[in-house]
């Protein structure tokens, strides 16, 4: 897996230039149980692309082995509460926000956090970057492909309880709350559905298909969209 430091990580035969010099970028949106933790790593393992995964650390992105199909609490933290003014002390110790005073406004500062990250990831290095509202940021960007991964929501459930290898009352329970969560955190931050199909290029019921299926697929069209670039 290549190193999220690296500079240069192009799949073979499409170099950044080809794309006039913006490196090519996929987001994927995932909902739970669509295999979004799995599938999104693969992805940028088969285009030799870094990996960014929903944290929001900058530039870099978490170690892929650890990212979870459900909402872990880091991730809960970003999710920005419904009062304006509250949990400014987890955007200070969560990400390293600067809050200047009590009526700093926690959603537009966390806001430019996020649109920051994922602009910071396309201008350099390109790379899969996983939630973040990523499509809604790069939204018309050049060489950004956007990809939701879905499913009905047995199957998604049945998808995430053999990921995670928890029983079913529990997988009911993280879909309820990591769907919730992660909806919550566009809609707030963007005022965007992220189920809202405009928004990608390309939506996939990704639960049936195997999960190399899915990575082949999104390989596959986001290859030629970026070959379609370079001639228009």
């Amino acid at each position: 897996m290549p190193s999220t430091s690296e500079s240069s990580n192009q799949p073979e035969g499409l170099p950044s230039d080809a794309l006039g010099g913006t490196p090519g970028t996929i987001t994927v949106s995932a909902v739970y149980g669509a295999g979004g933790s799995v599938i999104a790593p693969r992805l940028a393992e088969r285009l030799q692309l870094p990996f960014f995964d929903r944290l929001i650390h900058g530039k870099n992105g978490q170690d892929p082995a650890l990212i979870a199909e459900r909402l872990t609490q880091a991730e809960r933290d970003q999710v920005p509460p419904a009062g304006i003014l509250a949990s400014l002390a987890n955007l200070t110790s969560v990400l390293g926000l600067p809050v200047s005073g009590a009526d700093a406004d926690p959603r537009r500062q966390l806001r430019r956090q996020v649109e920051t990250s994922v602009e910071e990831i396309r201008t350099s290095t390109g790379g899969v970057v996983l939630g973040r509202a990523a499509a809604v940021v790069l939204a018309g960007k050049p060489a950004a492909f956007h990809v939701r991964l879905t499913g009905s929501p047995d199957r998604c459930l049945a998808r995430a309880m053999a990921i995670e290898a928890v029983p079913e009352a529990e997988a009911r329970v993280r879909q309820a709350d990591t769907d919730k969560a992660w909806s919550k955190f566009v809609m707030r931050l963007f005022d965007r559905d992220p189920a809202d199909a405009s928004l990608y290029h390309l939506v996939i019921d990704a639960t049936v298909f195997p999960i190399e299926v899915v990575v082949d697929l999104v390989a596959t069209a986001a290859e030629s969209f970026w070959s379609r670039s370079m001639t228009l």
